[in-house]
């Protein structure tokens, strides 16, 4: 079995991809964390990692590679912004999910994490989509905004957690 979550910086794919692995005994990959180990094994900070991916594509290319011989493999739960059309494009048998939020709650969740301002988290979350959009689109022919690889699309705006979970492992299980 294979599900991928994918969603925008404070949509709460984490926080949805640890209680759906957790329900469904699965592993989960956070495509987040693959970034920081290609960083860690390049010998780069997190932030000059970021920089040099603005303009090498061999970085987005090795984390969803990566992600993709993980999915691949199956009875795993990958988180990652690109992780539906990574399975899309893979042909990979898999419940895709996008999770939605309203660009509010991202911030003062992204700012709640983080120990930020609200605007400053806003700001940060906007800069951060505009860079990844123009990464996806350029390396992969990706518009991020396009949600037709999806099965399902969720808002964790106002839903619990436990709600969207219950979604998500009945959409697994049939």
């Amino acid at each position: 079995m294979l599900v991928t979550v994918s969603g925008l910086p404070g949509s709460g794919t984490s926080t949805l991809a640890r209680a759906v692995a957790a329900a469904l005994e699965l592993d989960r990959i956070d495509g987040g964390q693959v970034f920081r180990s290609l960083a860690t094994e390049r010998g780069l900070s997190l932030v000059a990692f970021g920089a040099l991916a603005e303009t090498d594509a061999s970085i987005d290319v090795e984390l969803d590679t990566r992600l993709a011989r993980r999915g691949a493999q199956g009875d795993v739960v990958l988180e990652s912004r690109l992780a539906g059309w990574i399975a899309t494009n893979e042909d990979l048998p898999a419940l895709r999910v996008w999770v939605s939020c309203a660009d509010a709650e991202r911030a003062r969740r992204v700012a709640g994490r983080e120990g930020t301002a609200i605007d400053a988290a806003q700001a940060e979350n906007r800069s951060r989509e505009a860079s990844e959009a123009e990464r996806y689109l350029t390396y992969y022919g990706i518009d991020i905004s396009d949600l037709s690889p999806y099965d399902l699309v969720l808002d964790s705006t106002r839903t619990a957690v436990e709600e969207l979970t219950r979604r998500i492992v009945d959409g697994a299980r049939t």
